[in-house]
């Protein structure tokens, strides 16, 4: 059968889509037969294949829910009926269903298609997300917002690839179920992590809780009952008794859904039949989905994980040449994960904590060397930086391995569990600055700015892999929380010192020696930096220490040139640059200044040098920028030296 076709590679070219190529919308979808839905989730399958091996991107999670994209589409009156996706990596076969077809190839790439669910992309997108666990919240706001309205449509929240694990999507569940409004809460439980056992008995047992026969004995009884209130409890246990013996609904029932499943999320038929029935119901309704990721595709069926995503597939094998094969670059992450576990063998205390993010971190090897010691704690950031503070009140040494971007969750946790009560909590912040093609929502362009104003907060940021590990290593020994922020992907290959040395709190270095022009780099932009200080005879100095800033190093260096540029892979605002201006300011040093950065607007996705040339953050925008304000000095270009006369004139 077509629906049951297992794919063994990826396709290389367009795969033959007949029914596909006919659908430019959810409306007509709506217009097949549904015995046409297996064939369109066999072609819809293909085309995902192969539309990301020509792009690169996500497509384990969207594989999964080929089947649901499908029913959700064709039994609701989308987008009048509000579909919310959660996470976004599932999004790709409802991206291609809602005509969007024919730019999935360039998803991810500069001026294409954002990696995730965008409002101003589609009117089918109905809310925007990249991280996870917002669903619940934002349909339930919607099913709310019509309600108040008195307009008659659905709000349908999909929830899964580990969301659920989230306090906030918690919060939404119980909301939902005080306020009651009509809404729909999808669980694609693609990890198996609630049931096991998807058989004949629980398809049947959907078919019948979420039917108009039993739901109408169901409310009648209710009306009935509601007359003898000891009578009505004891027929509320026993319902709820029933389904707990055959489902795990309890929990969901409890927080005031009406729970149905676990059903399977590949079986269109039941599929179709199941939200057919639920779309007719009153309340908060939740309906439990097994699937799996990675469905269709043999590799991505064993691997999972690893097959999240896929780098873009090239049709022409490139030609091998016998040369010695040049060893691979570590990755920032991998010389973070290094560092723990050695870390870790010369310190008991030593505790690795993580929200979800054990591979993406690098803490694999942590994991399996030290299991007593690691803690992956889903996908709930807030918790993540309160456990810590809680191990560092009793004499642990915790390292919080987090994404820049998710750390922004648990700000206020930052603040006034750790920070307030000055704690030894070490954040190692992966992802800082521009991470490419996951787009504005995965991009740590923040950071700086938020952790600056923080009192007593260490702050690094490396120009490469060695000096991640020195630093790394300070903020571990510093009494008080810490934060060592670097970026996604590899360094330049710098030789990496194994010891565990400290560097010096508060101190930078001096790369290059320059005259009139100082520029000053706060993390691996110093390479790009050294290469316009070679035109511009500028002298370099990588800061090291957003806090403390090297104030010693700043009036040394402002006394001597006549122009300062910061650089830094943050937003102007707030950030490391807006550190030296203060100083300045307090110091009453005149020096002029220009703070290179993230604009202020959020930058789109995109190949890492083409966002970083975007934003005049390469050599070439940097020379630009300090030629165009040389330009605005000329009037008191006699306070400045020759080598500044000579770029002007240039």
């Amino acid at each position: 059968m077509l629906h049951s076709h297992v794919f063994q590679e990826i396709p290389t070219h367009r795969p033959n889509t007949p029914l596909l190529d006919k659908l430019d919308s959810p409306a007509q979808l709506r217009l097949l037969s549904e015995d046409q839905l297996p064939q369109l989730a066999h072609e819809l399958r293909a085309f995902l294949l192969y539309s990301v091996g020509q792009s690169g991107g996500h497509f384990g999670a969207g594989l999964g829910v080929i089947e649901l994209t499908i029913a959700l589409h064709f039994v609701f009156n989308t987008p009048d009926d509000r579909l919310v996706w959660d996470v976004g990596h599932q999004a790709y076969p409802h991206k291609i269903l809602t005509g969007r077809r024919d730019q999935m190839t360039r998803i991810r790439h500069k001026d294409g298609l954002a990696a995730f669910p965008r409002r101003s992309e589609s009117e089918y997108d109905t809310f925007g997300v990249g991280h996870s666990s917002t669903s619940i919240s934002a349909a339930l706001g919607m099913a709310l917002a019509a309600r108040l309205q008195n307009i008659k449509r659905q709000s349908i929240a999909v929830i899964g690839d580990g969301a659920l694990t989230a306090g906030m999507a918690f919060e939404a569940l119980s909301h939902a179920g005080d306020v009651k409004p009509n809404m729909l809460v999808i669980l694609n439980d693609n990890d198996m992590a609630i049931s096991n056992s998807v058989g004949g008995l629980n398809k049947y047992l959907a078919r019948i809780l979420s039917g108009k026969t039993y739901n109408h004995m169901r409310d009648s009884s209710k009306s009935f009952l509601s007359q003898n209130p000891n009578l009505m409890e004891l027929a509320r246990k026993t319902e709820e008794h029933f389904k707990g013996m055959v489902a795990p609904g309890t929990l969901f029932e409890e927080l005031g859904f009406n729970y149905i499943g676990p059903i399977d999320g590949h079986d269109l038929p039941t599929l179709v039949a199941t939200l057919e029935n639920m779309k007719e119901l009153n309340g908060p309704q939740f309906l439990h989905v097994v699937t799996k990721k990675g469905k269709g595709f043999a590799p991505a069926e064993k691997d999972p994980i690893g097959y999240h995503a896929i780098n873009k597939i090239d049709p022409k094998p490139k030609a091998t040449i016998a040369t010695e094969e040049k060893p691979q670059k570590p990755k920032f992450s991998n010389v973070f994960g290094q560092w723990l576990c050695d870390i870790a063998e010369v310190d008991s205390r030593v505790i690795g904590i993580t929200p979800a993010m054990k591979e993406g971190s690098d803490l694999i090897a942590f994991a399996e060397r030290f299991p007593e010691r690691y803690f992956d704690v889903a996908i709930a950031e807030q918790h993540a930086v309160t456990l810590a503070a809680g191990m560092a009140c009793d004499g642990a040494k915790p390292v919080v391995a987090i994404y820049s971007t998710f750390l922004q969750r648990a700000y206020d946790q930052l603040i006034h569990d750790v920070s307030v009560q000055n704690l030894d909590v070490l954040f190692a912040i992966d992802r800082a600055g521009l991470v490419g093609e996951d787009g504005p929502t995965h991009a740590g362009s923040f950071d700086i700015s938020y952790l600056r104003c923080i009192p007593e907060m260490l702050i690094m940021a490396p120009s490469d892999e060695n000096e991640l590990r020195q630093m790394l290593n300070t903020g571990y020994h510093h009494q008080g929380p810490a934060a060592v922020r670097y970026p996604r992907g590899t360094g330049i290959g710098a030789a990496i010192d194994d010891s565990l040395e400290q560097l010096p709190i508060g101190k930078g270095r001096v790369m290059r020696e320059g005259n009139d022009i100082a520029i000053m780099t706060f993390g691996t932009l110093l390479h790009d930096a050294l290469l316009a200080a070679e035109e511009l005879n500028a002298t370099v100095v990588d800061m090291r220490f957003v806090k403390p800033l090297d104030i010693e190093l700043i009036t040394r260096i402002s006394s001597t040139h006549s122009l300062l540029v910061t650089i830094e892979e943050n937003v102007v605002a707030g950030g490391a640059g807006s550190g030296v201006n203060e100083f300045l300011n307090q110091a009453a040093i005149g020096t002029d200044i220009i703070n290179l950065g993230l604009p202020d607007y959020y930058v789109e996705h995109g190949k890492p040098t083409e966002l970083l040339q975007e934003c005049g953050l390469d050599k070439q925008g940097i020379l630009n920028s300090i030629k165009t304000k040389l330009e605005q000095l000329k009037g008191s270009v006699v306070a400045m030296g020759s080598d500044a006369q000579k770029v002007i004139n240039q």
